[in-house]
């Protein structure tokens, strides 16, 4: 026994400094990609706005990336939003007539492309004006209509997207003396687009490629030779030391993929011509609607006076850390895990806590907030789009359950839901939801619901070991509750103050609070009941049978009640901390999708302490957990469900009519999941090691990938390594791994000073932390 535990503490050590050797290298990483970003802003093109115009690839299905940024997909109501008194000409030939109805399709999805193809085609909608005027070379005529704009009384357009070349091509048959005059005439009309870019955006069209393949014997002189020439021309004239004309040349690079597609050869199919318009309503929309998924041509949003107040503190704190140095070294005591009341231990948990500690703790968090910061609200690292692909899901999923069973050990009891299984439980689903948040799956109805499925088990847990805890030890001290509330909150409040985001954003930290609160009051409660008072009769399990079905009804109540609820959810100081967008909607939502999870929990956790007290149960290692005949029937019935449960999902077709469902029939799945998983001895006495370190710190990773893996509040994905998508991946889930595994034990750290065990002074810093809650709400109303 002695070799044995000095064997495990052997390896609890190593495995100690293997993640601290980890945390450094994760901090190089960080320091060496954030000067590499800030030098490329600095030294090199540092406007999204170009990024958008000029570059980017397609992710598949028409799905255009820019480079660097994020495009936003315009919704018809937005982009009449966003256009309101405005005036846009669309000035050129037909390829530009073609960007022109995409465009004006955007505001209203029911134009038909009709008229008199050589002609101007004028659109009004409300008080927005967008018209096209037929040009389709650089001549006299268009220089006459561009200084009728700059010296006439007409009145100038807001927006001018201009651009012409295949017509001089076509018509001097593609002869060198025809590129001298279009350079000729480009110069003439220079100065006149450039007072023009001074009050308002004009764009330049470079040419799309053609597919000379199935040209037409009229148009075999427009080759793609040509074209380049005639694009060179057009930037090196227009493109002045002034720089006001922008070049939309997006629209071309994507066209050079699909310009096979093409009819006639010349014009584009939608789909691309689709593009460029998209990337012009972004480059003209985005920095008036700030669309939280259109990073593109938008600057970093000004500080708060909450973030203000937030930086100050933090770089303090930082200023401390430094002063104390890197020396000193974390000494603390267990602290309890939130689900299950059971102690974590640090491995190097030996000792009291080292004074310095909380201001090193303070100051380290201070650090890692500043790369929060600078991931998802600075303008220094780059962001993505999600695109969604069943390969880019299964084969992340395949792989690390791969990993899972590779790293599988001897679990330490063989007890049914065990403290290493339910961590290894924890583990694998935050994985999985991991996986899916980046592929982007909610698109996809059945990973979806099962994902749903699983956020729903998270909750069963918390019923489940709350519940345990509750009824087995009846403490329900004041500091037990405190520990649970600050494990759970702190991070998230850190984070609402330095994001300038609502607590109600990280749906699942109020979720399980709240939860966690009705579970409490449940058990609390008059009268108050525990398994001491059941064991000397059974009137007491019956009372507390009532009392779950009480906690059922009132949920019943409110989730047939939605104005009841969101009245009650309305009222200050509650509505500050549930409401999103100055809505209760989202909270509804959440609150009702699981709203039975929590209860089924704590449901089961006292039908599986009742088996085990009556010694109903087999939980020897290796032993079946019910006799043979039980057991094999129990384990059917339960592949059964599980995979009746499977097919239902995948036959889903509507999100809302499956969510519906969802309450009531999720429990099934998880039911099945717990039986298949405990029901066999040899399974119940194996657990993955893998999935249970990530399960240990499964509600760091939660909360932390919405900023540091996810960006644009997990609307898009975070590029640190630019032009290497698997790359990127490799590093950024490196470093959020190692800064979420950092921020738990932080947590554990200042839990044990921020909660002391006395009354005392645990009252009065509930009071501090009181006034400080109202203080935010306060200065977060008037923001």
């Amino acid at each position: 026994m002695a070799v044995l535990a000095y064997n495990l503490g052997k390896r609890e050590i190593n495995q100690y400094f293997s993640i601290k050797n980890a945390k450094l290298l994760a901090a190089a990483a960080v320091v060496l990609l954030t000067v590499f970003h800030a030098a490329s802003r600095h030294y090199g093109s540092s406007d999204t706005c170009d990024w958008l115009l000029s570059s980017g690839r397609f992710l598949g299905d028409n799905v255009w990336q820019p480079y660097g940024c994020m495009l936003h997909k315009y919704k018809s109501t937005e982009a009449k939003f966003c256009l309101r008194e405005k005036r846009i000409a669309f000035v050129g030939d037909s390829r530009i007539r073609q960007l022109f109805y995409s465009f004006i399709k955007m505001m209203n999805p029911e134009v038909k492309e009709v008229g008199n193809k050589h002609e101007n085609i004028p659109f009004v909608d409300g008080d927005s004006t967008v018209n096209f005027l037929w040009y389709a070379e650089v001549n006299n005529s268009l220089k006459e209509q561009l200084m009728l704009w700059t010296e006439g009384s007409a009145s100038k357009p807001h927006v001018i997207i201009i651009g012409a070349a295949t017509w001089s091509i076509k018509l001097h048959n593609g002869k060198s003396e025809a590129l001298f005059q279009y350079k000729a005439n480009l110069t003439a009309i220079a100065d006149t687009l450039e007072k023009l870019a001074e009050h308002s955006e004009v764009y330049w069209v470079l040419q799309d490629p053609v597919y000379e393949d199935v040209l037409s014997e009229s148009r075999k002189m427009i080759t793609n030779e040509q074209i380049n020439l005639y694009n060179e021309a057009a930037v090196s004239t227009l493109n002045t030391s002034k720089k006001k004309v922008k070049f939309l040349e997006a629209s071309r690079q994507a066209a050079m993929e699909t310009i096979s597609q093409s009819v006639d050869g010349l014009h584009l199919p939608e789909s691309t011509r689709d593009v460029g318009a998209m990337v012009l309503m972004n480059s003209m929309c985005n920095k008036i609607l700030k669309p939280i998924d259109g990073s593109c041509c938008q600057s970093a949003p000004p500080l708060s006076v909450l973030q203000k107040l937030a930086a100050a503190v933090l770089l303090v704190s930082v200023v401390c850390f430094v002063l104390l140095g890197f020396s000193s070294h974390r000494k603390s005591r267990p602290a309890p895990d939130v689900e299950s009341g059971e102690e974590k231990k640090h491995p190097a948990a030996v000792g009291q806590l080292n004074p310095k500690g909380p201001l090193l703790a303070i100051g380290k968090m201070s650090l890692i907030m500043l790369y929060f910061y600078l991931c998802d609200r600075a303008d220094i690292f780059m962001k993505e789009q999600k695109f969604y692909t069943h390969s880019a899901f299964f084969i992340p999923l395949i792989y690390i359950f791969v990993l899972g069973v590779f790293y599988s050990e001897n679990s330490k009891e063989t007890k049914l839901l065990n403290r290493e299984q339910t961590d290894e439980w924890k583990g694998w689903m935050q994985l999985v939801i991991l996986i899916y948040h980046i592929s982007g799956a909610s698109a996809f109805i059945p990973v979806y619901m099962h994902v749903r499925v699983l956020v729903a088990a998270y909750l069963f847990q918390t019923g489940y070991g709350h519940f345990s805890f509750f009824w087995l030890k009846g403490d329900f001290g004041l500091y037990r509750v405190c520990q649970v509330l600050f494990r759970l909150n702190f991070l998230v409040v850190v984070l609402c103050l330095v994001m300038d985001r609502p607590y109600q954003f990280y749906y699942f930290v109020p979720l399980v609070t709240f939860w966690f609160a009705v579970i409490y009051a449940t058990m609390a409660l008059w009268p108050q009941i525990l398994q001491k008072q059941a064991n000397g009769s059974a009137f007491w399990n019956l009372a507390l049978l009532l009392k779950l079905l009480g906690l059922l009804l009132f949920i019943g109540f409110f989730a047939y009640s939605q104005e009841l609820f969101e009245g009650i959810f309305s009222v200050w100081p509650l509505s500050k901390l549930f409401e999103l967008q100055g809505s209760i909607h989202e909270w509804w939502f959440r609150w009702k999708l699981d709203r039975f999870a929590v209860v089924n929990g704590m449901l089961f956790a006292f039908i599986y302490l009742l088996l085990q007290k009556y010694q109903l149960l087999s939980e020897g290692k290796g032993e079946p957990l019910f006799s043979n005949k039980i057991s094999n029937c129990l384990l059917f019935v339960s592949v059964v469900s599980f995979m009746t449960y499977s097919i239902w999902a995948s036959g889903c077709k509507n999100k809302s009519e499956c969510n519906e469902m969802h309450p009531y029939i999720s429990v099934v799945q998880i039911l099945a999941f717990i039986l298949i998983r405990n029901i066999p001895g040899y399974a119940r006495s194996l657990y993955s090691s893998f999935f249970a370190w990530f399960g240990k710190i499964s509600l760091e990773l939660f909360i932390c990938q919405y900023h540091i893996w996810l960006a644009a509040d997990t609307k898009g994905i975070l590029v640190l390594i630019p032009g290497n998508p698997t790359l990127n991946i490799i590093v950024s889930t490196f470093i959020f791994v190692c800064v979420a595994h950092e921020i738990s034990q932080i947590t554990n750290d200042l839990a044990q000073v921020a909660i002391p065990k006395e009354s005392g002074p645990l009252l009065k810093r509930l009071l501090g932390a009181g006034v400080f809650l109202v203080l935010v709400l306060t200065l977060s109303q008037k923001d």
